[in-house]
């Protein structure tokens, strides 16, 4: 072999394996952000979510009628008395925490089903909204989620107590502070001592589309260009939760299911269960990838006319075989 042969020989082999420890890196990169998770668990429910109940909610939460802001009290206890009324009709055991929260008299309100003790299982979504906006994604779509899951829950045997929370302070200038409703109510379950396996955040689930924009290089390489799939969003330490879960959505629902475990840099602690995080509780956020996907994000056009309802309901129906295959498999 001629002396640039031999040359060329070593530089392809170089090649070859700096392409082999790149590639290595990424199917790593891939495996520990992504979680592969194979099997199906299947739906356990006797009911579905039904979209036209979803797309009631989102409109009644959404409409022009009152802003559910901060700065309209009449607006919050417009949603809280909505709220509070379709949560009794599941037969719910109902309670509410008020507290203080600036100048404004807030609550969560809570729904518990299931025994009275154990280690729980929590659902929550935040109902206020940003300014004097329609909020329809941002965050009705989480709220008439975890209303039509109390209704799904209404005859479900249950071995673990589930609590469904509506959230009253999410949203700037609460963001952040101990007085987002979520801090009030994971601070009070950790003071108190209460076991918590799971809590599950819904934070904008409503908005899909066949693009996928606004994602930087990173992850366009790991998740898909189209926007018809959820997002299952947790730390490190939550990668076995996101792994059943994507499970029980596979069980459940035609809407893909995708998950990041992985550092928070990337946003995953922009919502409610940062605050069960702070106190050691494992928790995942379930959103359509919020601003990522939803360029009405924060703005006059998050209107309940752009949301897919059909879609939706497939994530509430992944949501709860999460929560009952939690509450009924081993503790």
């Amino acid at each position: 072999m001629s002396p640039l042969g031999a040359r060329g020989k070593r530089i392809f082999l170089s090649l070859a394996r700096i392409s082999g420890t790149v590639m290595a890196v990424v199917v790593a990169l891939v495996w520990a952000l992504r979680q592969p998770a194979l099997g199906v668990i299947p739906f356990s429910g006797e009911r579905r979510a039904d979209p036209r109940i979803l797309e009631t909610h989102v409109r009644f939460l959404a409409s022009a009628e009152q802003s559910r802001c901060a700065d309209n009290s009449a607006g919050m206890d417009r949603a809280a008395a909505y709220i509070a009324d379709a949560l009794r009709r599941t037969g719910a055991r109902i309670s509410e925490q008020p507290y203080q929260a600036g100048g404004l008299q807030a609550k969560n309100l809570i729904a518990d089903f299931g025994p009275a003790g154990g280690s729980r299982i929590i659902i929550g979504a935040h109902y206020d909204v940003y300014g004097d906006l329609p909020g329809a994604d941002d965050n009705a779509s989480g709220v008439a989620g975890i209303l039509e899951l109390a209704r799904l829950m209404e005859h479900q045997a249950l071995k673990s107590p589930v609590e469904i929370v509506a959230f009253s302070t999410e949203e700037p200038p609460f963001f952040g502070t101990p007085e987002m409703g979520s801090a009030m109510h994971a601070k009070a379950l950790a003071e108190e001592k209460v076991g918590v396996r799971a809590m599950i955040s819904l934070e904008m689930i409503g908005y899909f589309s066949d693009t996928q924009p606004n994602q930087n290089p990173l992850l366009h390489l790991l998740y898909p260009r189209h926007g018809r799939f959820i997002a299952l969003v947790g730390r490190w330490a939550d990668r076995d939760l996101a792994r059943v879960a994507k499970r029980c959505f596979r069980g459940a629902t035609t809407v893909q299911a995708v998950s990041y475990s992985g550092p928070v840099s990337l946003g995953s602690d922009l919502s409610d269960q940062r605050n069960y995080w702070a106190h050691g509780y494992s928790g995942l956020m379930i959103t359509d990838t919020a601003f990522m996907r939803n360029l009405n994000y924060h703005g006059p056009d998050d209107t309940a006319d752009r949301l897919d309802y059909g879609r939706m309901a497939g994530v509430v129906d992944g949501v709860f075989n999460t929560v009952v295959h939690l509450a009924n498999g081993p503790r």
